[in-house]
């Protein structure tokens, strides 16, 4: 496949701008991405960014939330908000006739956000909700403690929704002064994509985006990339007791690494084999032939700093012990005593390049992935490289990549389930003390 090409620009004002005809269907989409995510919140006000970011739609200066709601309705577009851990990403799909009405909605939306108390109070406090009801999934528990212990204090240690304690003391003053200090233009990209020449998208963004100021990024904002890495966590094993539970959350992992390390595309393939697909090791095995789970997966999540390595999966409590011996075993063995072999390196070839391009069909797909190539700051020629070089990963580089990216002697284990069950058991597979933590 080739990735269609993007036309790279700058408006008078200095916003940068990468526009891409994409013919077909007449609709466009429009997305502006800023390098300001959930690591950017304030040490105390963890889930700020986030917050702010859901009350984009709530109205703008120059009209109330039913009033913006009313103009996105007249013209058919869905807004969209994508806040991750490095970026946020607000975008609009129309019309292509609508073009020039979509973007300045967009401006409005992002640069002129309302914030009226009321709308904060409510939007934070549906959240507060959420946070509470979230306290008795084991899933979202085992989630936050593992971020909690793998990161500790650095910029990724918090989930993105925050916490309720932290969410509790914020008032619309806050939210607005945030939202001036991080959401800023001169470092955002605006993406244009859909049936419009690369000059009637430009004319547009102008048009729409021309009186907007674009102030140079804040110290407020942190580039995670720029932190310096975790200290190692105080343990091992890590465990939320819920008495009576039939299963166990299990998340077992440890420091991974950066989005831009020269053996992701080996990594992905590994990931692959080891628990990233339905015939993965770990999953044929705790699943088909040990029947312990309904399944099980493994990722490597990375991000502009180095992010999580993890295996994610619910496991029956009576079996946790074997499973996380099961785990630690199969992240030791692919890169010594049972590397890869060529059958499932060609279904983990498979499994990433088939269907790759179906990725690419709508001008919203085209406009996340140009959205993703500037947060992750990979080269333009990227998806083209894509294929060939996952078919080029051989047995030797995910045998290299396991050892040296796999640290199952590193690895920590966060267990959320009836402790009466697996403590005692936990202890004795020589991972260190057992430590019990209030979930």
């Amino acid at each position: 496949m080739r990735f269609p090409s993007a036309r790279v620009a700058r408006l008078s004002s200095g916003l940068a701008l990468r526009t891409v005809e994409h013919p077909g269907p007449p609709v466009v989409t429009c997305a502006l991405s800023v390098p300001v995510g959930s690591a950017s919140d304030p040490a105390d006000r963890p889930g700020l960014l986030a917050l702010t970011a859901d009350l984009f739609d709530e109205g703008s200066l120059a009209r109330p939330s039913l009033e913006l709601h009313g103009a996105l309705d007249r013209i058919g577009a869905r807004l969209g908000t994508e806040v991750g851990t490095d970026s946020t990403t607000v975008s609009l799909t129309t019309l292509s006739r609508y073009a020039i009405d979509g973007l300045r909605l967009l401006a409005e939306i992002v640069a002129e956000p309302r914030f009226d108390p009321a709308d904060v109070e409510r939007v934070r406090d549906l959240r507060r909700s959420r946070l509470r009801q979230l306290k008795t999934v084991p899933g979202a528990v085992a989630d936050r403690l593992f971020l909690e212990t793998i990161f500790g204090t650095h910029p990724y240690g918090h989930p993105g929704l925050g916490t309720d304690e932290a969410l509790a003391s914020i008032e619309a003053d806050l939210v607005r002064d945030f939202h001036r200090d991080t959401f800023r233009l001169g470092p955002a990209t605006l993406v244009i994509v859909g049936a419009l020449s690369h000059e009637e998208a430009e004319s547009a963004a102008a048009e729409a985006f021309g009186d907007v100021p674009v102030s140079p990024a804040s110290s407020v904002v942190v580039d995670a990339a720029m932190v310096p890495p975790p200290p190692a966590p105080t343990g091992r094993l890590f465990a939320v007791d819920r008495p009576g539970a039939v299963q166990t959350e299990l998340r077992i992992g440890h420091l991974g690494v950066r989005r831009l390390t020269p053996e992701y595309h080996a990594l992905l393939a590994l990931n692959m084999v080891l628990g990233g697909q339905f015939t993965s090791r770990l999953n044929q095995r705790l699943r088909e032939e040990r029947g312990y789970t309904y399944g099980v997966r493994t990722s490597f999540d990375c991000r502009r700093a180095p992010g999580p390595f993890s295996m994610d999966g619910s496991v029956q409590a009576d079996a946790t012990v074997e499973a996380v011996s099961e785990v630690l075993g199969e992240m030791s063995a692919i890169g010594r005593d049972r590397p890869v072999t060529g059958d499932e390196l060609g279904l983990a070839r498979a499994a990433l390049t088939r269907g790759f391009a179906r990725g690419f069909e709508t001008a919203g797909q085209v406009a996340r992935g140009l959205t993703r190539l500037l947060i992750q700051q990979l080269p333009p020629d990227y998806y083209d490289t894509f294929v060939p070089l996952v078919e080029k990963v051989d047995e030797a580089a995910v045998t290299e990549a396991a050892l040296t990216h796999l640290r199952a002697d590193e690895a920590i284990v966060v267990a959320v389930g009836p402790l009466e069950q697996f403590g005692a058991g936990l202890e004795a597979l020589g991972l260190g003390p057992l430590q019990t933590i209030d979930g």
